[in-house]
């Protein structure tokens, strides 16, 4: 009589419980992850990462806010403008967040045009999309002008609580930073589009294989977390 082996009756016998169970199947699974290519997948492991910094800082942000006992300023007043006699509480915040998340638009349908191999509309939106983001870097610099020409320091400002500009200063400075690094990248490929380095396959840095668009939607991808992310920021710093 011929004797069957354990693990051919049912595959799923010694299966670990829980998540260890879960991870074991996945890890296992030879089609999870065949139709991600590698620079997908390395934008989304680095945005995820990026996440929880983003998150450890508005974490400890709002600790420090609702920890110290000294009065917190009122983002109402610190970010306002006079502007023709008028005294305009967050109007340039306000400017910052649509020209940002109108950005978010304008790469969205570079990625439908590259989708579509048109690299003219892709490399001018791209730009375009560049261009709006340079523009919250200026309102941002701007920003941070009239601040520290008001006396906010890391150490201290003159409404109130002295972690606020600490807390300011780190917040938005590492997005736009982030925001910075994207309007550089979008130019950079936008370039590439434009000449068709993706269309005849020209050899250099971040140019895909030919005929293929990817590294526009890789760049949307970062783009789009960057919009996402000042998003939290608007609301838990600029409107809290």
């Amino acid at each position: 009589m011929n004797e069957v082996a354990p693990h051919t009756l049912n595959p799923k016998i010694g299966r670990a419980p829980g998540w260890q169970g879960i991870v074991a199947d996945w890890s296992s699974d030879q089609r999870a992850f065949k139709n991600v290519s590698w620079g997908k997948a390395m934008m989304w492991i680095f945005l995820l990462s990026d996440t929880f910094i983003f998150g450890t800082f508005l974490i400890s942000y709002m600790t420090v806010r609702m920890s110290t006992t000294v009065p917190w300023p009122n983002p109402s007043e610190v970010f306002a403008l006079e502007i023709g006699g008028h005294h305009l509480p967050l109007i340039l915040i306000a400017i910052m967040t649509f020209v940002l998340i109108s950005s978010s638009g304008t790469m969205a349908m570079a990625v439908n045009f590259g989708y579509r191999r048109d690299r003219r509309k892709t490399a001018i939106l791209m730009l375009l999309t560049a261009v709006l983001g340079a523009t919250f870097v200026g309102m941002q610099a701007f920003e941070w002008t009239k601040l520290i020409s008001e006396g906010v320091r890391p150490w201290g400002n003159p409404w109130g609580a002295e972690q606020f500009g600490s807390s300011f200063f780190m917040i938005t400075g590492f997005h736009g930073t982030h925001v910075t690094i994207g309007v550089i990248f979008l130019v950079i490929i936008a370039r590439k589009v434009w000449r068709g380095d993706f269309d005849d396959g020209r050899r250099g840095f971040f140019t895909s294989r030919k005929g293929h668009y990817e590294i526009v939607e890789i760049t949307g991808l970062y783009w789009h977390f960057v919009d996402l992310v000042w998003v939290f920021i608007f609301a838990l710093f600029y409107l809290w």
